[in-house]
């Protein structure tokens, strides 16, 4: 009978992501740290710091069946279940879209639209998050900011149950009122009085239809493409900024994050329904992702 090679941490983390570079799998170091730490139980650090741990049998076909459903294009936070963002850990998988680092900088400029820094504060505030998802955004405020209220609105009465979990899990629930209802539709106003909120925040569906074939496979195949598309890129801009005036108070600001290339359209419709003070910031690549305006007082 053949005796079984004897795999340690660092060697089956070496090999794995060298099989995964030549399979053209995307981040194959991070894919192969995540996936054998998930079966571990450890951090990406604490396998480094525990390199010579031999991983057992059972173990290393858990992280096996893993790596094949990473060979099948499934996002590694949809196979260990879980993101972090903002530091904070959440649960996704494909009801939700997975957290990106670019939505980390919504949550800061929305932060310090409120006179708050990335830290968070004791400031209150009445926060409506329009399409959350996950509840990343709507979750980490609240847990930053211990004083906010929040709205988190969501067509996906799928999604608002991962984002409930999230809220559950960080012990935020109570500051946070979960709503299942369309953005393109008229608002309840028993629901959502007018002139109440303090500050208005989203991270909408804009990529165009027509880019969508030029998205990564891994993201087709598996992300929710209600949470991606719609038909041009800027239709949630303007539903949502045709109802954020009804809903914000004199002084109260709109945030949203950007298509690359959408910040000159959404600026225009922003102006148009009366915002002003547009800003714009860019994400870590250059490019114009997050914009911002207020509606001016006595407007």
């Amino acid at each position: 009978m053949q005796e079984q090679k004897e795999w340690h941490v660092v060697e089956l983390l070496r090999t794995t992501t060298v099989f995964f570079e030549k399979k053209q799998v995307t981040e194959p170091r991070i894919s192969s740290e995540l996936l054998l730490g998930y079966v571990l139980g450890q951090t990406r650090l604490q396998l480094y710091l525990h390199h010579n741990r031999p991983v057992y049998q059972d173990e290393l076909d858990r992280f096996r069946e893993l790596c094949r459903q990473r060979l099948d294009g499934r996002p590694v936070q949809y196979i260990i279940g879980e993101q972090f963002f903002y530091g904070l850990k959440f649960t996704v998988d494909e009801r939700v879209l997975i957290p990106r680092p670019e939505t980390e900088l919504l949550v800061e400029h929305t932060l310090e639209c409120l006179g708050m820094t990335g830290r968070g504060g004791t400031g209150k505030a009445k926060i409506l998050d329009i399409g959350t998802g996950s509840g990343c955004i709507a979750v980490t405020m609240a847990k930053l900011c211990p004083s906010l209220t929040v709205t988190a609105l969501d067509c996906s009465l799928a999604a608002l149950e991962v984002a409930r979990l999230n809220a559950s899990n960080h012990e935020v629930e109570p500051q946070i009122t979960f709503i299942v209802a369309d953005m393109f539709d008229e608002l309840p106003v028993a629901t959502f009085q007018e002139n109440s909120y303090d500050l208005i925040v989203s991270n909408p569906p804009y990529i165009p239809d027509a880019e969508w074939d030029d998205l990564q496979p891994e993201v087709r195949m598996y992300e929710p493409r209600i949470a991606l598309t719609v038909p041009l890129g800027t239709e949630c801009y303007e539903v949502i900024a045709l109802q954020a005036k009804k809903l914000l108070i004199p002084g109260g600001k709109l945030c949203f994050e950007l298509h690359a290339d959408a910040a000159a359209s959404v600026s225009e419709i922003m102006i148009k329904q009366g915002f002003t003070g547009i800003t714009v910031s860019k994400d870590y690549s250059g490019f114009e992702r997050i914009l911002s305006g207020v509606i001016p007082i006595g407007n």
